[in-house]
Formats: C-alpha cells, sequence, structure tokens
C-alpha cells in the first residue's frame, strides 16, 4: 500500500513538472470570458512571472508558467484555460515561428501602471458627469488596477508615475462637451462648470480653456517622453483641436464670458496636432459638435449594418498594430459616441488606421508613434451600447464577456508589457 501511495505521489509530481504552461485560447469557440482573461494576464505580469502574447495564435492566446495559484484564479475568474506540457508549447512556439504563417510570440515583462484621467466626485460623492466610460468599465470587469489623476495631478507632474493614461471622455476646448442648449439649466450642468471654473483659477488659469490646453500640452511632454496614451469619444478629437488652437480664442460667451476670434479658423496650427489636420471647426456654438473631424452628422448607417473592419498586419514584421488589433473576429460592431469616426480627410498620413468602415470613407480606430511614446485614438463611447445617451445605466459586461470591441480597449492596456522589438519596416 505505501508503495503504491508513492507512485501515485511521484506521478502527480511528474504530471505537474510536465504540465508547465497555461494557455489561455482567446479563438471564439474556446474562450468563455476573453475580457477576464486580459485581467488574468495582467495578474500574472503584476505577480513579477513574465508571460507570452501569441499573436494571430488562436485569436491572440496568452500563455505563462503553470502555476496552482494561477489555475485557481482562472477557475476562480471563469476564464478557460488550458494546461500544456514543455513539449506542447515549444511545439507551439515552433509553429508560430514558421515564416509562412502570420503569428508571432511577443513577451510580456511588467505590468503597466494604469492612470485614468477623469474628473473628481462632488462633496457628496456623486460622479460630476453623468455618464459612465467604457475603459474605466472594462477594468473593473476584468478586475485591473487603476488610479484616477485629473488636471491637478497632470500640472503636478505626476504622470512620470504611470506607464499607461487613458483620457475619460473629455472636452479639452473648454466647452463643456457643448451640453449648453440641452442642458445649461441641469443641476449637474452647472455644478459642473462651477468647479472647473473654481479649479482653473485656483491653478492660476483664469478660462477653464487655458487650463484644459495647459493639459493637453503636459499630456504631450508625457506621450514624446515615452508615454502610452489612449483616448475614445471626444477626448480625441477635441483633444487635437485644443492643441491647434493654442492662443486663439474658440469658446463662445455661454462658455468663457467672450466672444469667439472672429479669425479663429484661419489661425489653426494643425502642425501641433497628433492625428487630425485640415478640419473645419462647427461654428454653431449651440450644436454638439466641435469640427468636421467627427462622422457622426450626414452618416447614413442602419444601426444594423454598422461595423468595422479590423486590418491585417504582419504579425513578425509589424508587431505593434497586430497587437492592438487582436482579435476573435476581424469585424466588430459599430457603436456612436459624441464623436463617433473620423472622416478620412482629416487624418494625416502618417497615421495608421487599424479599423474603418471603408464605404462609410472613415476610420474608427487609429495608432501611431509620437516621439518616443504612442498613442491610440477609439472612436465612440461603448462598444456594447450603441447610442449612449447621458444619464443612460452603466454596461452590465457580464453580459459581454466575448464583446470584440472592448477586447481592443484592453489590447492597448497591455501593449506597454511588451518587450520592446526593434521594427523591421
Amino acid at each position: 500500500m505505501k508503495k503504491l501511495v508513492q507512485i501515485a505521489f511521484f506521478l502527480l509530481l511528474a504530471a505537474q513538472v510536465q504540465a508547465s504552461y497555461i494557455l489561455l485560447p482567446m479563438d471564439h469557440e474556446t474562450q468563455k470570458d476573453h475580457l477576464k482573461a486580459y485581467g488574468i494576464t495582467y495578474w500574472v505580469l503584476s505577480s513579477n512571472v513574465e508571460a507570452w502574447w501569441l499573436l494571430n495564435y488562436r485569436g491572440g492566446s496568452f500563455a505563462f508558467p503553470y502555476n496552482r495559484t494561477f489555475e485557481k484564479e482562472c477557475l476562480t475568474r471563469g476564464v478557460s484555460y488550458e494546461v500544456v506540457a514543455d513539449g506542447q508549447f515549444n511545439n507551439i512556439l515552433n509553429e508560430i515561428a514558421d515564416p509562412e504563417v502570420n503569428m508571432e510570440a511577443i513577451k510580456l515583462e511588467k505590468a503597466p501602471k494604469i492612470a485614468v484621467y477623469t474628473p473628481d466626485f462632488n462633496a457628496r460623492g456623486e460622479k460630476i458627469q453623468p455618464w459612465d466610460d467604457a475603459v474605466t468599465l472594462v477594468l473593473t470587469y476584468a478586475e485591473i488596477p487603476y488610479e484616477t489623476i485629473y488636471d491637478r495631478e497632470v500640472l503636478n507632474d505626476e504622470l512620470t508615475e504611470y506607464d499607461w493614461l487613458h483620457l475619460h471622455h473629455e472636452d479639452f476646448t473648454g466647452q463643456y462637451g457643448r451640453f449648453y442648449r440641452t442642458y445649461h439649466n441641469q443641476t449637474w450642468y452647472r455644478e459642473n462648470q462651477r468647479k472647473m471654473e473654481e479649479l482653473a483659477y485656483d491653478l492660476g488659469f483664469t478660462k477653464v480653456s487655458q487650463l484644459k490646453l495647459a493639459v493637453v500640452k503636459r499630456i504631450k511632454e508625457y506621450v514624446v517622453g515615452g508615454g502610452f496614451m489612449f483616448a475614445m469619444c471626444s477626448a480625441t478629437d477635441t483633444y487635437d483641436i485644443a492643441l491647434a488652437a493654442e492662443g486663439v480664442d474658440i469658446c463662445a460667451e455661454m462658455y468663457d464670458g467672450d466672444p469667439v476670434d472672429p479669425n479663429a479658423q484661419s489661425k489653426l496650427d494643425y502642425s501641433k496636432t497628433f492625428a487630425f489636420e485640415d478640419f473645419q471647426l462647427e461654428r454653431n456654438p449651440l450644436e454638439y459638435e466641435y469640427s468636421d473631424i467627427d462622422h457622426s452628422r450626414g452618416r447614413r448607417i442602419n444601426p444594423e449594418q454598422d461595423y468595422f473592419t479590423l486590418f491585417d498586419f504582419s504579425a513578425k514584421w509589424d508587431p505593434v498594430p497586430t497587437m492592438l488589433t487582436q482579435n476573435h473576429t476581424r469585424t466588430v460592431k459599430g457603436f456612436m459616441g459624441q464623436t463617433t469616426a473620423f472622416r478620412n480627410q482629416n487624418i494625416k498620413s502618417n497615421i495608421l488606421v487599424l479599423g474603418e468602415n471603408k464605404p462609410a470613407k472613415e476610420a474608427r480606430y487609429l495608432h501611431s508613434e509620437y516621439g518616443q511614446g504612442f498613442f491610440s485614438f477609439y472612436g465612440g463611447h461603448d462598444p456594447e451600447d450603441y447610442r449612449h445617451y447621458v444619464q443612460d445605466p452603466e454596461t452590465d459586461l457580464s453580459l459581454h464577456p466575448k464583446s470584440p470591441g472592448y477586447r481592443l480597449i484592453l489590447n492597448n492596456i497591455l501593449f506597454p508589457a511588451a518587450k520592446k522589438k526593434k521594427r523591421k519596416t
């Protein structure tokens, strides 16, 4: 009997030695919760264990050394996984290394420290702005930790403490989202304006637009210095508009107390922007739009047919865009926002389009290097809520664990963890 116990023990030990990797498959059929799989991978990296991102292998799978604690966490979070031996994993790596297949294995080294640029709560603990944010929703659902910062922290140079920055739904032009016509009598609108004006004065600015300009310039320095910045919805176009309008008053009286510079359009400097050029400002201050960068107006697309397509990139030659477009489908359901999509004619020639609706002549997902860093712009507000209105309830991501639209956000979050490879093109 004792001998049988010893044999069983050694067989178990041998099995654990052989079972040396955990694979998180990311194909549609196998993975039950794509979003939480990113959280597991982030958690493994946070435990000072390196991981692999297997680009284009079964939907962009993840792998890391086997550990009983890691396996239990996969079970706890409901993430599908497979345990593979050394030999099996080496066969996978050999398959990926084949120059004839469009795959690549990228080593993930360290969990990036994440900051979300978002307003504070008021004195009653209520959100200043009555809408949610897709990035904070998916970070919370995937159990990826983040910290919040806002204008004061940015101007105090606290960005240097973070590897990755998300710009929450924001109006960097100082026009309060151009919600004046519909919401200026609402308590939340008036309180937000009062709070922003107080913050601007406290930080030494006479206008909110001047404060926001200082913030976008400081964020620009962060990216130039090697930071990773991701923005969605109106934080994309208003960021560039603010940069182009430096020193020019583009805010009407109801926003800053004095009129717009009548020559504002001719004074825009597109050389200062990240992604957009040759755009025309919206002259009507009551219009729920900033410029013609956004393709929301005049967009004749049936919601049931609103999809955008992700580009295929060479995983071995262009691993960065390949990482950012990993998914279990190349076609993603579209979704609206204050800034929904980017008109092709306003996108600078050096910007990489990652996803587009070609018939509509619009881009939905952009990326580029900038200085030593990178940025991504993603149009729309909530990938699983086609039209997300002010004061709508938050999306329950437990109902959308396979969301391809939310996967694109999480690709950007893990991207800074990748071991830097010299670009081949």
